[in-house]
């Protein structure tokens, strides 16, 4: 019976309202025989998802699913006044978030009922700015990226906030912009965080451990390496993440997301091992940082600076 409930879900579909389901000729009693089987999987009240799209996708894709889910099944019910924002809209816009919750932030210009949203969703309540003050992403409503931004900082913990900080500005937000916000919010609850971020952001930032790298660096009071080193070998021209050049000395983060996701695991390592190999002979030393070791600060900042102390 499933494998022939599951065959009527048409193919160029992914995602569906209750009342669409109902109207594909599935009733309530197979929806939830669909969702037992696990060939759909319900993403928030009246909306439902293709189990195996659900199942192949990597976690960041699952959050900003949550709010395409969101989308569809309020759209025949939402007055349309309404912008998705904070980290909702940080994900429409693409923007890096560590160790953020799924929940659906939207602003909306009246307060609603506490009742009138599900338990996924958070609402905000301000005017919307009018033309040029919102941005249409996959044809959902956000905030602008420099709104995004602002109201993301506000509500995050520093750490959280530098990543998003340093990937926004890498993507292209506006720093003078998001100064001026930052100043007119004086005296606002979670400006010391927006304007600490902003401070310390440094958009040649690839990446949430990179940025987690360099501000553990900085608290810990060791000095600064320069950041996207380029360097050259027999191997040919090689970035280094992070390089104190006069020492020789480079520190590489080695988080899974930034090289597995784009090429095969025994390549890359193997691509990895020439390189360090090569640069090795040039004198260069390498400290290799993984996530783990963000979380162990002493062992940290021990073994750092007992390079750079060999090398001084």
């Amino acid at each position: 019976m499933t494998k022939s409930i599951n065959d009527q879900l048409p193919a160029e579909m992914d995602l569906w309202r209750t009342n669409e389901l109902h109207e594909l000729g599935i009733n309530d009693r197979r929806i939830s025989l669909l969702v037992r089987s696990g060939a759909l999987v319900r993403l928030r009240r009246g909306c439902y998802i293709r189990g195996s799209t659900w199942k192949a996708q990597k976690p960041w894709i699952r959050s900003l699913q949550l709010v395409a889910a969101h989308a569809h099944g309020t759209l025949t019910t939402s007055a349309g006044n309404s912008v998705y924002s904070h980290t909702s809209a940080a994900r429409l816009h693409g923007l890096f978030l560590w160790n953020v919750d799924d929940k659906v932030h939207i602003t909306t210009e009246t307060t609603t009922s506490s009742t009138s949203h599900g338990g996924d969703v958070v609402p905000h309540t301000r005017p919307l700015a009018l033309k040029g003050g919102m941005a249409f992403i996959q044809g959902m409503p956000c905030t602008t990226l420099e709104q995004t931004v602002v109201d993301c900082c506000r509500m995050l913990n520093y750490k959280q906030a530098l990543v998003l900080m340093d990937h926004a500005l890498r993507k292209g937000a506006d720093a003078a912009k998001l100064q001026q916000m930052c100043a007119s919010l004086a005296g606002c609850n979670g400006v010391l965080t927006l304007r600490r971020a902003l401070e310390n952001a440094d958009a040649r930032s690839e990446s949430p451990g990179e940025t987690l790298t360099r501000e553990l660096l900085q608290r810990l009071r060791i000095d600064l390496p320069e950041p996207q080193v380029e360097v050259t070998s027999a191997e040919g021209r090689h970035r280094l993440d992070f390089a104190w050049k006069k020492r020789k000395v480079a520190l590489e983060f080695d988080g899974r997301v930034k090289y597995f996701d784009y090429a095969p695991t025994d390549e890359v390592v193997y691509q990895e091992r020439l390189r360090e190999k090569a640069l090795s002979e040039l004198g260069w030393t390498f400290i290799r940082i993984k996530w783990q070791h963000l979380f162990r600060e002493q062992e940290f900042k021990t073994s750092v600076l007992r390079v750079l102390r060999g090398t001084s």
